[in-house]
């Protein structure tokens, strides 16, 4: 019983020891200005539109990106491989190319995966992607 009660005890300390050394080594934390971007409506005969989403570590220790995912193959994000300081901002560019999909609304997401809290971040773009001949009758109706 003196065993378990023993091993219990080192356990509990281990464990307080283990977590109060991470909370020591700070934590990493991604804030975005915004996490929607809406490029309203463009045209089909334009179908390459790109945005910018800005954000800032406001954790006390440096903050990477290990990866930033698109939700189909349309939609490209770029972000910044070395580390973000403390208190520094960034920026990841996202390419939507509607070349091929059918005209109409779409939204898709970013899936950014950090060092930080929180460790997954979503961000969206949507709009409308108008028809050619869609964009022609409205200027007829003008």
């Amino acid at each position: 019983m003196k065993k378990i009660l023993y091993l219990l005890m080192f356990l509990t300390t281990f464990t307080t020891m283990a977590f109060a050394q991470e909370e020591s080594k700070g934590t990493a934390k991604i804030v975005f200005k915004e996490t929607t971007y809406d490029f309203g409506q463009f045209p089909e005969s334009s179908p390459k539109v790109s945005c910018v989403f800005y954000f800032t570590n406001e954790g006390d220790s440096p903050l990477v990106i290990h990866q930033a995912i698109g939700s189909c193959g349309c939609t490209v994000p770029q972000y910044p491989k070395e580390p973000i300081m403390p208190g520094k901002t960034g920026e990841i560019k996202v390419t939507y190319n509607g070349k091929g999909r059918y005209p109409g609304n779409f939204k898709k997401s970013i899936r950014i995966r950090t060092n930080g809290n929180p460790d997954i971040a979503t961000l969206y773009i949507k709009g409308e992607m108008t028809a050619v001949s869609v964009k022609k009758e409205n200027e007829m109706m003008e």
